[in-house]
């Protein structure tokens, strides 16, 4: 989103959109902020907000990796696992990689994680990195550090991968953000983006609510409830648009 900054020079600003399923398998949406998405300060805020109006038992929050996001989240939401979006994380592959050494269609991450055994899945993704070290040497490193946040969602079970290992999930709602706010350009101030696109986000909510197909089934809703105590969120997504 864009509005007028000092001196009358447009800026860019952040609009961040949580999403979240709770203990039934119902999606629903918890809440939007504008603001700076790298700014720990800012994600605090946003989360402890969240946190106040009374979500509880949060088990996975699924993002890109803002810093300040990261950050906040092992204040506002302990023990709660981070899942970094497989789509970016794949894309941010690409950057280690030098243009014309035909290697950029070969990089994804390992989808040959149907091992139950965690050890097996993580056998899976070091046979991935040693088989594109050698060539790339940066990739080793960065895939080390990343593992374990791209690999949170198979601690899940098998019927929620698809929806929890990316923000893909947000890809309607920020297309329907974006077809809302190209009317307007320019906002005046932040309350006014939060105006516009808080309607957008009632409309979903209540469509949401409104559907007869849960978005995550009862019956996988109950293997991840057998799996804690921790109740009634299994999962928050956050992006921004």
């Amino acid at each position: 989103m864009h509005q007028p900054g000092k001196g009358g020079q447009v800026v860019s600003m952040a609009v961040i959109v949580a999403t979240g399923v709770t203990a039934t398998g119902e999606r629903e949406i918890l809440g939007l902020d504008v603001g700076d998405s790298e700014d720990e300060v800012f994600w605090r805020a946003f989360l402890l907000s969240l946190k106040q109006r009374g979500l509880a038992g949060v088990r996975l929050v699924i993002s890109d990796q803002h810093a300040g996001l990261v950050a906040a989240l092992s204040r506002a939401f302990q023990g709660a696992a981070h899942q970094r979006c497989r789509v970016h994380f794949a894309r941010n592959l690409l950057a280690h990689v030098p243009k014309g050494t035909g290697g950029a269609g070969r990089l994804d991450v390992p989808d040959d994680l149907r091992p139950a055994h965690p050890r097996r899945r993580s056998a899976a993704w070091d046979k991935t990195r040693d088989g594109l070290a050698p060539r790339w040497p940066k990739l080793g490193p960065y895939m080390d550090e990343a593992k374990a946040e791209v690999l949170a969602f198979t601690g899940f079970p098998r019927e929620h991968w698809r929806k929890i290992w990316s923000t893909n999930p947000l890809e309607r709602v920020n297309k329907e953000i974006k077809r809302r706010s190209r009317v307007v350009g320019i906002f005046p101030k932040p309350a006014s983006v939060i105006r516009l696109v808080g309607a957008a986000l009632i409309d979903m909510h209540d469509e949401w609510i409104a559907g007869d197909r849960r978005y995550l089934s009862e019956g996988s809703m109950a293997k991840l409830s057998g799996t804690s105590d921790t109740e009634p969120v299994a999962a928050i997504e956050s992006n921004d648009v």
